[in-house]
Order: C-alpha cells, then sequence, then structure tokens
C-alpha cells in the first residue's frame, strides 16, 4: 500500500531564480480573446486538477519526517548551515522582496530564492517531486482549493517552539501568512456610491444586467456562501441562476475580471482586497464595494516533505509570522486579517483598514473540512452559474 507521501511521476517544472522577472501578458479587450483565455484557463485548471488526482494513486518514495531541532537558537544554527532556502508562492517578486531583504538582513549567509508559481501548478509538481524523492522546494504555499491536497504533502514542524502564535497555526503543520478577502469592486467613474448595491440580492436588480458585472467563473467570489450558516448551498445554487440570468462577463481568473472593472469595460465585478490596494496605487478608478459578507480568504504557507533546507524553510516561515515581517508585508497589502470580522484595531493592516472602510462582514474557513466542503460546493456554484470548469 501506498503511503501519503507517494505519488505518480510526471514532468517538472525549472525553477526561477528570485531576480528573474516575468513580462506581463498585454490586456485582452475583446469578447473573442476573452473566449480563448477561458478556453486556456479552463484547459490550465483542469490539467492542473487531473495531475493532482493522477499524481495521487501513484506509488514513490517514502520521505519521513525532517530531523529539526525542538529550540529556536538550534533551529537557527542549522538553518545557517544549510544556507539556502527556496520559497515559491502565488505572489509577484515585487511584493515578497521587501520581506526577502529584510530576513536576509536578519539571518545573513541564508540566502532565499523566489519563484512565483500558481498555487495549482506547484501542487501538481510537488506530488510529483514527493513521489521521485527529489523534491525542489522547501517553503511552499497552500490556499483555497489546494489546501486540501497540501495537507498531505505538509512535514510535521514544531511551529510553536518558532515563537508562532497558535492562533496562526492551521491543521498542525500549516501556517497562516497573509489574506487575501474576495470581495467586489467598482469603476468610481461610472458608478455613484448612492447607486452601489450593499446585499447579494442587490444584484440582481436589473440595473446590474446586460454584462454590467465581471465575475470570476471558478466560482471563488461565492465562497462565504459556504461558510456563512445564515447563507448555505441551497440559496446560493438559486441566487447564482439567477445572477447568470443577469447575463455577466465571466472571467478565467479573478485578476482578469478586475482588470475590467479598472478599464471601465464593465461597472463592477469581482475582486480580491489585495487587487483593489494595488490598483488604487497606480490611480486607478476602483474602490471596494460595501457588499457583504465575504470570505478572509486565509493563505498558508507549509515546509513539504523531503524539503532539502527544511531548518531554513522553518526558519523563514516563522519569521514571516512575526509582526515585523507582518508589517512589511502590510506595506504591499500581503499580511494577515483577524479570520472572523474584527475592526477593533484596524490601523496595523492596509488590508484590514480597508475591508473595515467598506463596512464588511467576512468568515472564516476553520478546519480542513471547510475546505473539502468548499471543493464540493464550487462544483455546484460553477454548474448554477453555467461555467462549471471543475
Amino acid at each position: 500500500m501506498c503511503s501519503a507521501a507517494t505519488r505518480r511521476a510526471s514532468t517538472a517544472h525549472p525553477s526561477v531564480r528570485r531576480d528573474a522577472v516575468s513580462a506581463p501578458s498585454p490586456q485582452q479587450n475583446t469578447e473573442d480573446m476573452m473566449t480563448r483565455r477561458y478556453r486556456s484557463g479552463r484547459l490550465t485548471a483542469l490539467g492542473a486538477v487531473l495531475a493532482v488526482v493522477g499524481a495521487a494513486t501513484g506509488c514513490g518514495a517514502d520521505l519521513g519526517t525532517a530531523d529539526l531541532p525542538d529550540s529556536m537558537s538550534a533551529l537557527v544554527e542549522q538553518a545557517k548551515s544549510e544556507g539556502e532556502v527556496d520559497w515559491q508562492a502565488a505572489k509577484p517578486l515585487a511584493q515578497m522582496q521587501p520581506v526577502i531583504d529584510l530576513f536576509e538582513k536578519e539571518y545573513p549567509g541564508i540566502d532565499v530564492t523566489y519563484t512565483e508559481t500558481k498555487a495549482p501548478d506547484q501542487a501538481s509538481r510537488l506530488n510529483v517531486q514527493q513521489a521521485a524523492g527529489r523534491v525542489s522546494v522547501d517553503v511552499a504555499n497552500a490556499v483555497g482549493q489546494t489546501v486540501v491536497p497540501s495537507a498531505k504533502m505538509a512535514d510535521d514542524v514544531p511551529w510553536s517552539a518558532y515563537g508562532v502564535a497558535a492562533e496562526n497555526i492551521f491543521n498542525e503543520d500549516f501556517v497562516y501568512i497573509w489574506a487575501a478577502p474576495k470581495v467586489w469592486v467598482y469603476n468610481t467613474d461610472k458608478v455613484k456610491s448612492a447607486d452601489l448595491p450593499k446585499t447579494w440580492d442587490d444584484l440582481l436588480q436589473p440595473s446590474w444586467a446586460g454584462g454590467a458585472v465581471a465575475a470570476d467563473s471558478p466560482a471563488q467570489f461565492m465562497t462565504v456562501w459556504d461558510l456563512d450558516p445564515a447563507m448555505g448551498e441551497g440559496r446560493a445554487v438559486t441566487w447564482a441562476k439567477k445572477f447568470a440570468e443577469q447575463g455577466p462577463h465571466y472571467t478565467p481568473t479573478v485578476n482578469e475580471a478586475e482588470a475590467l472593472v479598472e478599464s471601465g469595460q464593465v461597472d463592477m465585478g469581482t475582486s480580491l482586497v489585495n487587487l483593489v490596494l494595488q490598483a488604487k496605487a497606480k490611480g486607478a478608478p476602483v474602490e471596494i464595494a460595501p457588499l457583504s459578507p465575504t470570505s478572509a480568504s486565509e493563505a498558508y504557507l507549509y515546509v513539504p516533505k523531503g524539503a532539502p533546507h527544511p531548518a531554513a524553510a522553518a526558519l523563514l516561515t516563522s519569521f514571516l509570522s512575526s509582526d515585523k515581517a507582518q508589517k512589511v508585508l502590510g506595506e504591499t497589502f500581503n499580511s494577515r486579517i483577524p479570520s472572523s470580522t474584527d475592526c477593533s484595531d484596524p490601523d496595523g493592516s492596509p488590508t484590514l483598514r480597508a475591508m473595515c472602510d467598506a463596512g464588511l462582514k467576512w468568515f472564516p474557513s476553520t478546519a480542513l473540512s471547510d475546505y473539502k466542503s468548499l471543493s464540493q460546493f464550487s462544483v455546484k456554484a460553477q454548474k448554477a452559474l453555467g461555467t462549471d470548469i471543475s
């Protein structure tokens, strides 16, 4: 019988050095281009899911558990002897560079290599690497539907011994580092604040029909319907069918929905707080709509089994959880927020302050079972929306 860490081999992806810069894709504005991108995104997402599911049936190396010390001082010494750490996450290098610089200043002699990698791609490749017993990543990122498969790939790390607060340790092996709350965004040049929808049902009004709204086809914007006990799956399916009748623009990702709002091609769309704040910082006419509730959308880091530099990985992750690192991450809108609605002290995080200023209420994912439920819910939501890319 295969262990939980074993996977079937497939094609690996080359590593990207942290000084590499990816050229941005040109903006696609026409309907035919959007259709091609939708199909491409659908195939990419499907391929990643199939790779993870297919890999889970194979047999491979038994990677065991990393030999880590039980004190912070000993961890630092072991990390320095390793001398390097490979970190992969779904954030642009420019946003992570300030906190990387801070870590390397704090721990000279430990070099960080950073790779921007989409979460589904990372989960698939890491399965392959663990099956072959040749893991290249030290710190991995789990978010959304990759949390469940990542739980099987995470190593046992004594996070509390390394100063990580209990409330920031998820499922024992994950560390909550930043949030990317899902929100609705509107174009301030096209919509007056007084005309904005305040509830999800307000979006079903005729004024928001006929292509006035953009939404991500994976239905990630509907996560809160499965988390808020007052909403629920039955009401979600009913709402999604009515929303589909409004004729929204569906996009492969939330980033592209945000782009349509920024350009003024639609009045309103789905987004993430981080994207809205980044766009505003560049002068885009966008603002968070007071449409509530939503989800906290926690993102985690973990040390995968077989990581070549486990001590440096544990040190970097615990550092990223610290107050000093969180302050730096907050400057690029990538810090934590309280998992449940809490606006008692919003000044420490620009992301939290934006949520509170918009008057939003949000809900957390409190256990691995929440993510298992969300995976099933997203399929039903997509079918109701008419996207069904799962």
